[in-house]
């Protein structure tokens, strides 16, 4: 029998298209001799079709697993999973508490920082309270602001002086209460995949060429000038540490099935540093997450089948786990 499997997209988040585009890709690339697809669209209303998928075991019969491609809030935050948890069904991609702190960029350094993981000086503004004195004080110009709950660069800005910081923290607070700034690194953007359960592993890194001064909302799905250089231009010695270090913020956020890992190297000191981690990162035409493992031998179509057996031994260890005296 072909194995039910569920893809769930759309979604109450700024990343609603990118989702749908996501999903689109899946889709074509399922093998119809091996699954039965079965299509789950949330609108950004929150409303499901054909229908939702109900928080109780047994009470959805006709799915096997789930494929949760939901970027951003409401989806890639443990919201989701949570559900799933609930209905007791198998689901692709990392567990609630490795997508709740992945979701938030501060969790994520402060858990990479306890494990000695390099990452950029930052503080944290939260909406009704920004003080852009205080940001100033903490680390010096140029900053990027961003909300610490989303993705796709969304609502992220770069700011070079107190005009520009303000309104930057403004557009930010649109998006989340809980803000982000960072210090403005010059360097290479970096990029790797992980996948893996207990035994995590890490593709080849590749490297972001953004076509704007950064790799925004825009560059990344609309104007299709962005370059990509795979592997990225750096020596072997740190395509090794990048790939390492990658597998080391996956285990420190406890993540499952599937992640991709971004950098920054700076150009001055040659430091790398970890920015964060993305649990359902973008599977579009032109996604690298796909494009990483391509290159290291591993297509598309196995790499769904693999993410849907990681998904399924996941589930059965849970099976060990008892929830009853």
């Amino acid at each position: 029998m072909k194995l039910r499997v569920a893809v769930l997209y759309g979604g109450r988040s700024g990343e609603h298209e990118v989702s749908i585009r996501s999903a689109r890709s899946i889709l074509e690339a399922m093998d119809r001799e091996r699954y039965e697809v079965l299509e789950y669209f949330i609108d950004p209303s929150g409303k499901w079709s054909p229908g939702p998928i109900l928080p109780e075991p047994g009470a959805n019969p006709g799915i096997d697993v789930v494929f949760p491609v939901l970027h951003g809030t409401f989806g890639e935050d443990g919201t989701v999973q949570g559900l799933l948890e609930l209905a007791g069904l198998p689901y692709v991609g990392a567990g609630v508490l490795a997508s709740a702190v992945a979701m938030d960029k501060e969790v994520t350094k402060r858990l990479c920082g306890e494990r000695g993981l390099p990452v950029v000086e930052y503080v944290v503004q939260f909406r009704g309270a920004l003080d852009p004195e205080a940001v100033e004080r903490a680390i010096p110009y140029p900053v990027f602001v961003k909300p610490a709950n989303l993705g796709s660069s969304v609502g992220i800005s770069k700011a070079r002086n107190r005009a520009e910081l303000a309104a930057a923290l403004g557009l930010a607070a649109n998006f989340d209460r809980k803000i982000l700034v960072e210090r403005a690194v010059r360097g290479q953007e970096i990029e790797c995949s992980v996948v893996g359960n207990s035994r995590p592993v890490a593709a080849t890194p590749c490297q972001i060429l953004p076509s704007r001064e950064f790799y925004d909302y825009d560059d990344k799905y609309l104007l299709d000038r962005t370059e990509f250089l795979l592997p990225a231009r750096l020596q072997p010695r740190e395509l090794d540490e990048v790939r390492r270090l990658a597998v080391a913020c996956y285990r420190a956020v406890e993540c499952e099935g599937m992640a991709r890992v971004d950098f920054l190297v700076e150009e001055a000191t040659g430091q790398i540093y970890v920015m964060e981690i993305n649990t359902i990162p973008g599977f579009t035409s032109i996604s690298m997450f796909p494009k990483m493992w391509e290159h290291d031998g591993m297509k598309y179509p196995d790499l769904i089948d693999l993410l849907i057996s990681l998904a399924l031994d996941r589930q059965a260890g849970r099976k060990a786990t008892r929830y009853s005296r």
